[in-house]
């Protein structure tokens, strides 16, 4: 369950670690598509400039040669274009008329002053009061005589606010594309998980309480991404670990039902007994005293029969609850030995069932508590006593493979029929369900013996073989508390 939490971490983290990936994207865009169009603006202006100067460069050739003929220019430029030619050979700049001037022709006289003292082409960007910024140009005509031309630049600027207009227009477009594109894809990609959010919410709805609880929702589909595929692949175990242990729990539940109702029947009969005895040995006290010691012998046998099932039931609650410390004395004993010694108390209570011991080694000394092996071994030859008629063999063989050692319980009795053996080690259950109690036990023996070897580290096993039903009993050799 750890595993699957952590990866479903992992998941969730490379999922935010992908949108606001994404969401860098698509911030890096705009900067991107911001500084694109810084450049091509800068870009633009430079480039209409350099073709206005070249334009004004080209008019004005044409219009020095015209003022150098006439002393001024007599062909107008364009519309909304000036040409004015000055005299600057004296200390100022005297403009000769007539002239195809603005209202305001400061910065044009300021920039025939200036051109006196220079020898080369000039160009300067000035304001004209009433019409705007003007790029001037002057070129010398003569000496002493200079031609100063302005061209508007209002285009320019006109051109650029609309490109500039046009990519704030389309920036903005491209934006708002990015962002319903973006959300369309992130509700796309997430939509598995607010399917696998829906499967979790249906999932509240289940009650889990019952002991029949299940958990038939899973979260389908196949889109998303590797990611998301990853998650609902973890989610979906999660849901089979869960589903998988609810099952346990019901089916422990119903054990644990099984338990208590076969345990109260198992405690009813000698309890009933003990006090239908008590009854009859107070009349037979009094009016039969010579039937005292009968019924007094079978109150006796009564209780102690009550008190060995209560002794199995609580070593099986202590080893339920891994109180190993309680139920085990570990010592070191010898197997063989403890098998010896089962089998002489088996030939004095049963000798209409002939026994035979084979032990390869003579000696296998285990670290093991000998009460409680002893306990199973008895278990296994009654139980092979009891469920086989009198004159069948039984037979015990000790034997050592490599890691643990073997001791196989066999007899040639009409065996186990294949509906009960899964169960011949369940709490409380017979084989023979018209057998009485007296005969048959309380049915715990076979459960106590694999409780017990469980707790040793072993295991306890049931083969049909032909002719023969063998219990083979299976300690380690290194086991150690």
């Amino acid at each position: 369950m750890n595993a699957l939490l952590r990866r479903l971490r992992q998941t969730y983290r490379r999922l935010r670690l992908g949108t606001r990936l994404a969401l860098g994207v698509g911030a890096l865009s705009l900067v991107v598509f911001g500084v694109v169009g810084y450049a091509l603006t800068m870009y633009m202006r430079d480039y209409l400039d350099s073709q206005l100067g070249y334009q004004l460069k080209v008019v004005q050739t044409v219009q020095s040669k015209d003022a150098a003929a006439n002393g001024t220019v007599t062909q107008k430029p364009y519309w909304g274009w000036f040409a004015a030619v000055y005299d600057v050979s004296g200390s100022s700049a005297v403009l000769r008329e007539p002239a195809d001037i603005p209202h305001d022709i400061r910065p044009l006289t300021a920039f025939a002053e200036t051109m006196a003292d220079s020898d080369t082409e000039l160009m300067r960007t000035v304001k004209i009061d009433g019409e705007g910024v003007y790029r001037l140009r002057g070129c010398e005509v003569e000496p002493g005589v200079v031609l100063v031309s302005a061209a508007p630049m209002q285009d320019i600027e006109d051109t650029v606010d609309r490109l500039i207009t046009v990519q704030v227009i389309a920036f903005a477009l491209a934006a708002g594309a990015l962002v319903v594109l973006g959300r369309k894809l992130l509700r796309r990609g997430l939509q598995p998980l607010s399917d696998m959010a829906s499967t979790a919410h249906g999932i509240t709805s289940h009650d889990l309480t019952e002991s029949a609880a299940r958990l038939p929702l899973r979260a389908d589909g196949r889109d998303g991404g590797p990611e998301v595929d990853e998650l609902r692949t973890a989610f979906n175990t999660m849901l089979e670990h869960i589903d998988d242990s609810l099952a346990v729990r019901a089916e422990a539940e119903q054990r644990l039902r099984r338990f208590v109702a076969d345990a109260s029947h198992e405690l009813r009969t000698p309890l009933m007994s003990v006090r239908g005895y008590a009854d009859l040995f107070q009349y037979a006290a009094a009016n039969a005293p010579g039937e005292r010691d009968k019924h007094l012998a079978r109150l006796r046998a009564e209780a102690a029969r009550m008190g060995f099932l209560l002794d199995d039931l609580l070593l099986l609650a202590r080893l339920d609850a891994a109180e190993v410390e309680a139920p085990l004395r570990i010592t070191e004993a010898d197997l063989a030995e403890l098998v010896d010694h089962a089998a002489d108390a088996f030939r004095a209570s049963h000798p209409d069932h002939p026994l035979t011991v084979t032990a390869d080694p003579e000696t296998l000394p285990l670290r093991l508590d000998p009460q409680r092996i002893r306990q199973v071994l008895d278990n296994l030859l009654t139980n092979a006593a009891v469920h086989t008629p009198a004159g069948t063999e039984v037979s015990v063989r000790v034997s050592v493979e490599p890691g643990r050692a073997l001791v196989r319980v066999a007899d040639a009795g009409p065996g186990i029929p294949p509906a009960d053996r899964a169960r011949v080690f369940d709490r409380f259950y017979r084989v023979d369900k018209a057998r009485s109690r007296d005969r048959g036990g309380s049915g715990l023996g076979l459960a106590v013996a694999r409780s017990l070897v469980a707790a040793h580290g072993g295991t306890v096993e049931l083969s049909d073989e032909p002719g023969a039903t063998v219990f083979t009993l299976a300690l380690p050799l290194s086991w150690v508390r």
